[in-house]
């Protein structure tokens, strides 16, 4: 249908980015509207108990409070529907029951928003504290789920191959909580007129939020509209409806005004998820020559009292290398703790972290160089069902990675690579990121000025979905960029799944492709009996795109403008919507493949003030066709960042007594800055992918794993100390 451009995979800015450096984007937090007044909460201060007593009149009574909403006062309210990624968190101000440290208890509506946040500190709560809240992942006393996502697999017989393994390497890794903290506090706004709501959020997913909103509140879901126009960062925090956006419409509705709330950050730390904390153990066996022979991978994470989050993490271990004999289970730990979510690589990142840091010790038990040992089990196949990977360039990644890395000149002995006073280490890890992608709809259009206007239900979180669907739009519909124009962020648009998991470029392109291809097919249709066309009696496949026109395939010369066509006919535009439909491995025969990537450290120790810099990252991706190599490195090295982040800073802190999270501000909460940064050389390599239309799998993800099990394992290298836990501290340095 269309012709090889230069539009696709050309590195060029983001078309929102002048929006957003001059301030005209509109971030929910910006919405306003006449009369809008505002809403503050109040957050428990226990983490289990009951509210045994709460007195409202102090701030009833202050200047420009309308209402203060309460457990008392509150109406009943349904919990939201399940979806791909769980269920909606309780709705909240429901009971007297307190789960965790920062439940929101009540919540302020007032004319200002300085007036609402002095009421909600005037609001006075009594509290009858449990004994002891569990706030521990090794508390036994919190209920232990198992296989709680139905992913728990086993093949082989791993016991016996355990039995019989010439070496057997087993080890348990921890993992810390970590908190999202995008840079845009979460906002939601809104607006109630009559029976139907107006709802501005800073969500992933637009229609979900819509899709929840409607099930708690007993309304239609065309009654419900949402816009996600920019959202100022998430990293999966944005991916669920949050108990503040029900607090938000709820408020709204009860004063019969707009209303917004905006998270402070301390908020941001209890309620809108975190990364969940791990303690993994795996045991794993090999031939002296390297061979695996059986990997069992146990894990345990955080999971808070009345939520679930599937957020699998031994998984990991199923599907990366070619061993006979694998288990992977999953447990998780009820605790009285803040609803955990996705962020980054969620599972990916904790799981990768013990499967490659595992490998690296049995390299040394091995005596085998740690790449070589990846490649001698290198998956040339699924793993698990034996099906040939749809595209797999994982091995050009670890080729790659090393020449560019400079991995040969790597001294396989412990603590032998110095510079002067700095122990040098270098560590590499492997990444087989798991394939994810939905239905998805999409509508293209063409008017009678030759511009294209495309749209999704889709959002844009800063990884330049407005910029690579407007150019696939082009490239499809034979237009220039300037001629083409991509919508999102809105719940009336076709639906879109989540900007989450590495999967909506696949399945939004998808349903782009699907949507164009239509539309050219409604241009056929028009001039099908048309004799003054040359396209007459043409169908899809016979045809090209370019230069705003359709011409036949084999025949350039032979073909017409879309404007010519509308106005032949007199047709203001022609628009056509469509969907994609993920493919099933079964019916093509292979093993939907996602990223791949090859990670490379170099670490520096000084080894009597424990302190450890990074001077540089190589970072091989297999991401399949990349739609724009400029957004997609940024993502890499965003990403890189990220893992940085969980391996030596990131940690949230719960007090072991209370549940209060003592370092819910970006003062405390460590993340690295530019300083902490050194350099980091990002290669794309591998085809477009065989499984869909545009060859995409998706990058979002697969720059976070990896980076923190390379860290670990350059630091070995450099030091002889094996970390087994995150984040790397000072102190395990000295």
């Amino acid at each position: 249908m269309t012709e090889p451009t230069t539009v696709v995979g050309a590195g060029i800015d983001r078309v929102d980015g002048p929006l957003k450096v001059t301030g005209a984007a509109g971030y929910p937090s910006d919405v306003s509207y006449p009369g809008m007044v505002h809403a503050a909460t109040v957050r428990s201060t226990i983490a289990a108990g009951r509210i045994s007593g709460i007195d409202t009149a102090a701030a009833e009574a202050m200047p420009g409070v309308l209402a203060v909403l309460t457990h008392r006062n509150a109406p009943r309210l349904g919990r939201g529907p399940a979806n791909s990624l769980g269920p909606t968190p309780p709705p909240p101000l429901q009971d007297d029951r307190i789960l965790h440290n920062g439940q929101y208890v009540a919540v302020v509506i007032a004319e200002r928003p300085y007036q609402a946040a002095a009421a909600a500190r005037a609001v006075t709560v009594d509290y009858e504290r449990a004994d002891d809240p569990i706030l521990e992942i090794d508390d036994p006393r919190g209920e232990v789920l198992t296989d709680p996502f139905q992913m728990d697999a086993e093949r082989g017989d791993v016991a016996g191959a355990l039995g019989s393994a010439d070496v057997v390497h087993e080890a348990t890794y921890r993992t810390a909580e970590n908190t999202n903290n995008p840079l845009g506090l979460f906002a939601t706004v809104a607006a109630w007129e009559g029976d139907r709501v107006t709802v501005h959020d800073s969500t992933q997913w637009p229609a979900n939020v819509r899709t929840t909103i409607a099930e708690v509140f007993g309304l239609p879901e065309p009654a419900v509209r949402v816009y996600a126009k920019y959202v100022g960062g998430g990293f999966g925090s944005g991916l669920r409806v949050w108990p503040h956006v029900i607090l938000a419409v709820l408020a709204a509705r009860t004063v019969g005004r707009p209303v917004k709330l905006v998270l402070s950050r301390p908020e941001m730390f209890t309620g809108v998820g975190h990364r969940s904390g791990t303690v993994q153990t795996i045991r794993i066996g090999a031939r002296r020559s390297g061979e695996l022979v059986a990997i069992e991978h146990e894990s345990l994470q955080t999971l808070a009292m009345e939520d679930e989050n599937p957020e699998p993490v031994a998984a990991v271990s199923g599907n990366s290398y070619a061993c006979p004999n694998v288990a992977h289970r999953d447990r998780q730990r009820r605790l009285n703790i803040p609803s955990p979510g996705s962020m980054r690589a969620p599972g990916e990142a904790q799981g990768n972290f013990a499967l490659e840091s595992a490998l690296d010790e049995l390299s040394y038990r091995l005596g085998m160089d740690p790449l070589e040992l990846r490649l001698r089990n290198y998956a040339e196949t699924q793993p698990q069902y034996g099906l040939p990977w749809s595209s797999k360039a994982l091995r050009e990644c670890y080729e790659v990675g090393a020449e560019r890395f400079g991995w040969s000149r790597r001294d396989p002995a412990v603590g032998a690579m110095r510079d002067g006073r700095w122990l040098v280490g270098y560590g590499m890890a492997g990444v087989s990121y798991l394939w994810w992608q939905v239905r998805c709809e999409a509508r293209a259009g063409i008017g009678r000025d030759g511009t294209a206007q495309v749209s999704s239900a889709a959002t844009d979180i800063g990884t330049g979905t407005y910029t690579v669907m407007r150019q696939l739009s082009a490239e499809l519909l034979g237009l220039d960029l300037a001629q083409v124009r991509f919508d999102l962020g809105d719940s009336d648009m076709p639906w879109s799944p989540q900007a989450g998991g590495s999967g909506l470029t696949g399945a939004l392109g998808n349903a782009v492709y699907a949507s164009c291809r239509e539309l050219i097919g409604r241009f056929l249709d028009t001039v099908a009996d048309d004799p003054e066309s040359p396209l007459r009696g043409c169908a899809v496949d016979d045809v090209a795109v370019g230069g705003g026109r359709i011409h036949q395939r084999a025949d350039p010369g032979r073909g017409e403008s879309y404007v010519a066509i509308l106005t032949r006919h007199g047709l203001d535009e022609l628009t056509a919507e469509a969907a994609s439909t993920p493919p099933e491995a079964q019916q093509v025969g292979m093993a939907p493949a996602g990223a791949f990537a090859a990670k490379f450290v170099e670490v520096r120790v000084d080894p009597d003030l424990g302190l450890l810099r990074i001077p540089r990252v190589v970072a091989v991706v297999d991401g399949g066709r990349i739609l724009n190599e400029k957004l997609a490195r940024s993502q890499i090295i965003g990403g890189t960042v990220g893992g940085i982040g969980q391996a030596l800073f990131e940690e949230t802190i719960t007090d072991p007594r209370t549940g209060r999270i003592g370092n819910a501000n970006l003062g405390d909460y460590l993340v690295p800055v530019q300083a902490d940064i050194g350099e980091v050389d990002v290669v794309f390599v591998g085809a477009p992918d065989r499984l869909t239309p545009i060859g995409t799998k998706g990058v979002g993800e697969v720059g976070l794993p990896g980076i923190s099990a390379a860290i670990a394992n350059a630091v070995h290298h450099a030091t002889g100390r094996r970390i087994r836990s995150l984040p790397i501290t000072i102190e395990q340095l000295l």
